[in-house]
Formats: structure tokens, sequence, C-alpha cells
């Protein structure tokens, strides 16, 4: 196809449909390669390009046919392209500012969790010896209340009696640390 000429720019402005395919036609490989030696990647160069072909055709009552076209086309293109750069890199800069929050969350969750740990550690310890072991045995060997009372030879009314006064000082005591 030859270069579009000034008056298929003016019947491209008038909306002429078929004038607009042989503008598309006439720029579309030009401007695949112009994109892609931009961008380095060949469907975002397509899809740029639709774009400014959706852009000259709902604008095409701007277009001056006595003007360099061919000048206006590839200055709108790099254009395009740069705004397309600033874009990704507002989004890396946004996807790096999201992944530095998520982690100072983490990183903030885990100090939190190491200092309620660290409470919960303190009011065991601060436990008589034969809550801790009940406890213990309890929680950390799973044993029911009936195998802790044949262990410790006591009865299963006493070990269910200790677990409850062991839990409620330890609730209050990590309750009132944290307060």
């Amino acid at each position: 196809m030859s270069h579009p000429d000034e008056n298929t720019l003016r019947k491209v402005t008038l909306g002429d449909e078929e004038a607009f395919a042989q503008l598309y036609n006439y720029y579309r490989i030009p401007a695949l390669r112009f994109s892609v030696s931009l961008l380095k990647d060949e469907e975002e160069a397509e899809n740029l390009i639709q774009e400014l072909f959706l852009k000259i055709w709902l604008r095409r009552t701007q277009i001056k046919p006595e003007q360099n076209f061919n000048s206006y086309f590839f200055t709108c293109l790099r254009n395009m392209a740069f705004d397309h750069f600033k874009k990704m890199e507002k989004n890396q800069q946004m996807r790096i500012q999201y992944l530095e929050n998520i982690e100072a969350m983490a990183d903030d969750e885990m100090e939190e969790k190491e200092r309620r740990l660290v409470l919960v550690q303190t009011a065991v310890e601060s436990l008589s010896t034969k809550r801790k072991l009940i406890l213990k045995l309890n929680l950390e060997e799973g044993k029911s209340y009936q195998e802790i009372a044949e262990f410790l030879r006591i009865s299963k009314n006493t070990v269910k009696n200790q677990l409850v006064k062991a839990k409620q000082l330890l609730r209050e005591q990590v309750d009132f640390a944290i307060s």
C-alpha cells in the first residue's frame, strides 16, 4: 500500500472506515516493529498499537490532514510506550512497597508471638511444681485426667482442679501483662 495521502486522512476525519482500514494496514507493521524495539515485548507492543489506533479513531476529528501524520503517529506511539514504562515502574514500586509492608507485618506478628510466648513461659514458671507438672502432662504429653491421676497417685478431681486453677492463673497473668 502507498503512503496515506491528505485525501485518505481527510476521509478518516469524516469517519470513513475503509480509509481508516487503509491507514491501519499501512502503519500496523512499522508501528509493531517500532513498538517492539522500545518495549521488547511483542504482545505489549501489539496492545499499544491497538490502543493507539483506537485513540486515533475516537479522536479522528482532531486529525489535521495537511500536517505530517507520520510524525504525529510515531510520536504518539513513543509517548504511549514511555507512559507504559512509567506505569510499569510505578507498579513495580507499589509491588515492592506491598512486599515490604507484608514483611514488616510478619516481623511485627512474629515479635508479638515471641513476646506472648515469653509471657506464657514466665507465667508457667511461676506456677507451683505440682501444677506445672500436671499442666505439662496434660498439654505437652496429651495425657487425660485419669492417666495423670494414676501417674501422680492423686484423684482425678484433684487433677481437674489443679488444671483449672493453673489455666486461670496463666490467663490472668498473660492478660495483665498484655494490658
